[in-house]
């Protein structure tokens, strides 16, 4: 069962918004897309015969969590899935800290995933508050200078402590070729400064600190086997990248952080449950894109503002930023996805988008338990801030005013809103939204009859840098 809800009553308005009406004319169209999706789609992947308006058809995503799951009830220890627990539950008596090196969807998940469920100062806790679990730093992302200097110096500190595993970190290193210029250049670098750290033992160590999540061909893949890796965790045939996080790629840092991946892809079968049976009136995923589907076709709302009211789903904002972009971003279509959080962002994007160019909607990502006991404002014999009127109220009550005060702005000035509510963060949580905005994103795809799985834009970008590169 899902716990997700889906609230969208802040579109429906005659001046501003679209009707329950325009939403429920998508309904016999959604519903054939739908078939379409889970088994058309299946059935032309497993087949391989693809016809050539739907290739690349990176359809696999959307049964994956159960064939994960089934394949760990099958066999604990062989298995992908008990192989990436194996690794976790081991190496962390080895190491203090793990660099992931990634680009796009080989790394924005798994930070979404542990800016969500960790402690915001995960890497600044003792190791025995982290529960001897790593700390975990992303790179290999750009090729900024300073950035990677800053953070291969920072692994050469170590940890607090004077065992010898809080002197040691692990690579994760995450590219289905191993061709991306930034997630390469990266890996040759930490690979480099890694073997210097472990001295006359690195060759043995190297094969259990480095371990990649690759294809079963490439440039990486070879690298792997000539560093003699025990472990080289797959990226599955058939999922682009944006839409890898439920794979090695997303749960391998998952588990080394000791988040609940069993959990995680529950509420990723969950999710595909509720899409696949639910009636298209309560159904969260066919609703959801109907409403911003309708509101960019009928009233011109191109720029889809993900607005997260928690610092926690940040990363989660910018992974769903770059998943719509890349996949619907195409042919001249394609809305502007943008991340604000909030109420930090109200005092800076606010202003222009209350009152700028009135060509977006709000889709508030809500969340309605915190993990910590509410912390009030307390009475105070200081009171020049003039704040004893409110003493008695919480965090979690003003984050609510200024909520519901920004929608009553929005709409005030002919902007609409929708608020997606999410009991709680957890792993549970995660999976759910995940995979409901990746069925959201091709199922929006299909409507407006282009192909959102590649990424051709990118590939031009590539070709160039290499070209000036002089290669």
């Amino acid at each position: 069962m899902i716990s997700l809800r889906f609230d969208a009553s802040g579109s429906f308005d005659s001046e501003y918004g679209i009707s329950e009406a325009d939403v429920g004319a998508l309904e016999s169209h959604f519903c054939e897309l739908r078939t379409e999706m889970i088994e058309v789609d299946r059935r032309l992947y497993e087949s391989g015969e693809i016809p050539e308006g739907k290739n690349p058809l990176d359809a696999r995503f959307l049964w994956m969590p159960e064939e994960t799951l089934e394949g760990y009830e099958k066999d604990r220890e062989g298995s992908e899935l008990g192989r990436i627990f194996k690794v976790a539950n081991s190496i962390h008596d080895e190491i203090d800290a793990v660099a992931v090196l990634g680009i796009g969807g080989s790394y924005m998940g798994a930070r979404a995933m542990m800016e969500a469920c960790c402690d915001p100062y995960h890497n600044e806790l003792s190791r025995g508050a982290r529960g001897s679990k790593p700390r975990m730093y992303f790179e290999g992302n750009n090729v900024d200078n300073d950035a990677s200097a800053s953070l291969l110096d920072r692994l050469s500190l170590g940890g607090n402590g004077d065992t010898l595993a809080e002197k040691r970190h692990a690579i994760v290193v995450i590219s289905k070729s191993g061709g991306t210029m930034e997630t390469a250049v990266a890996f040759r670098q930490f690979l480099r400064a890694l073997e210097d750290s472990l001295g006359p033992d690195s060759k043995e160590l190297l094969q259990r600190l480095v371990i990649p999540v690759t294809g079963s061909s490439g440039k990486l893949f070879d690298l792997a086997k000539s560093i003699g890796c025990q472990e080289v965790f797959s990226v599955p045939e058939g999922v682009g990248g944006r839409f890898s996080v439920l794979s090695s790629v997303g749960v391998l840092p998952a588990a080394l952080l000791g988040l609940d991946c069993i959990r995680l892809l529950e509420g990723a079968v969950a999710m595909n449950e509720h899409f696949r049976t639910a009636p298209f009136a309560d159904n969260l995923v066919m609703q959801y894109v109907a409403v911003n589907h309708q509101l960019s076709q009928l009233r011109g709302k191109t720029v889809r503002v993900m607005s997260v009211w928690t610092k926690a789903l940040e990363a989660f904002g910018l992974w769903h930023d770059q998943l719509l972009a890349e996949s619907n971003g195409k042919a001249g279509l394609g809305i502007t996805p943008l991340t604000t959080v909030n109420t930090r962002d109200l005092h800076s994007r606010h202003q222009q988008h209350q009152q700028g160019l009135n060509d977006k909607v709000f889709n508030n990502l809500v969340l309605q338990n915190f993990r910590h006991d509410p912390l009030v404002v307390g009475d105070s014999a200081r009171n020049q801030d003039g704040l004893n009127d409110i003493a008695d109220k919480t965090l979690p009550e003003i984050m609510s005013a200024a909520i519901q005060g920004t929608n009553d702005a929005l709409h005030a000035d002919g902007r609409p809103t929708t608020d997606l509510i999410i009991p709680q963060l957890d792993t549970y949580a995660m999976g759910q939204l995940f995979q409901m905005l990746m069925i959201a994103t091709v199922l929006e795809g299909r409507v407006l009859k282009i192909n959102p799985y590649g990424q051709p834009g990118v590939e031009q970008y590539k070709s160039n840098m290499n070209r000036y590169l002089g290669r």
